[in-house]
């Protein structure tokens, strides 16, 4: 199914669009760096009153220093194992999971670490396992020279056989106990954070994401836009964006999110 472009998203949508929420990597950064214009883009965004709420497989040390010092209105981390936001001066913390289950939890994916990096020669830990609440990250491009396909499904298959949980992003496979994805995540936040109920809001809201991990919400938002790189997994992917971007990473967010400014001042 061809994706539409940028200039064919509804009008409505555009003028009325109460929030965006958007994967990080490969999404708002783009070859391992935020871009400037992305950055840009999203201080505009929320002076025309637009919140963006970044959704990610990043860990908790990561989201609360994005939520702390970006202009959002808040994260969902660890692919919606937890959420975070500033309220006034205060950060609110907020997880899935009580702390006896993440503790019980962590235990289970230590014991399963070194089995999957046994198994799948060239694979690592996350850079950033050591700031992780409720995953588990196995590095396959990111710090590692890139494994081919084979050894990510491998990777996806060890999980599932422990009984986790996994998906697979654009530099991680995350693997976690417990039933929650980044769909629930937003969920969660937007009835915790910004009090209100995403079902009832979401023509109002658009999900921007990049890779297989982005699915759940490529599949619940009513449009939704993949930034150019996406194409890359399209062919293994059940549900796509809606639209789709000129440009690759932050470059391809700063091009929606001008597109939309444009269009809710014309």
């Amino acid at each position: 199914m061809a994706l539409a472009a940028l200039s064919q998203l509804p009008d409505d949508l555009c003028k009325g669009l109460s929030g965006v929420f958007v994967d990080i990597d490969d999404t708002l950064t783009w070859k391992g760096e935020l871009v400037p214009e992305a950055f840009a883009a999203l201080h505009a965004l929320r002076e025309a009153s637009i919140a963006v709420v970044p959704v990610t497989g990043r860990p908790g040390g990561w989201v609360d220093h994005v939520a702390r010092t970006w202009p959002v209105a808040g994260v969902v981390g660890e692919n919606g194992g937890l959420w975070f936001a500033m309220q006034g001066d205060r950060m609110v913390r907020r997880f899935a999971q009580s702390a006896e289950e993440r503790s019980r939890n962590r235990e289970r994916l230590t014991e399963l670490a070194p089995l999957i990096l046994q198994r799948v020669p060239g694979s690592a830990l996350a850079s950033d396992q050591s700031y992780r609440d409720l995953d588990l990250a196995i590095d396959f491009c990111e710090d590692v020279p890139r494994l081919d396909e084979a050894a990510v499904q491998q990777i996806v298959e060890l999980f599932h056989h422990a009984g986790a949980r996994c998906k697979v992003s654009s530099i991680h496979v995350n693997g976690w106990y417990g039933d929650f994805d980044k769909l629930t995540g937003c969920r969660r936040f937007a009835a915790e954070i910004l009090g209100d109920d995403l079902d009832a809001m979401r023509e109002h809201w658009l999900y921007v994401g990049d890779s297989p991990n982005d699915e759940p919400l490529f599949d619940y938002f009513p449009v939704s836009v993949g930034v150019a790189n996406v194409a890359a997994f399209l062919d293994r992917m059940t549900h796509h964006p809606s639209h789709i971007t000129l440009s690759p990473g932050g470059h391809g967010f700063a091009e929606l999110a001008a597109h939309v400014l444009g269009r809710r001042s014309a």
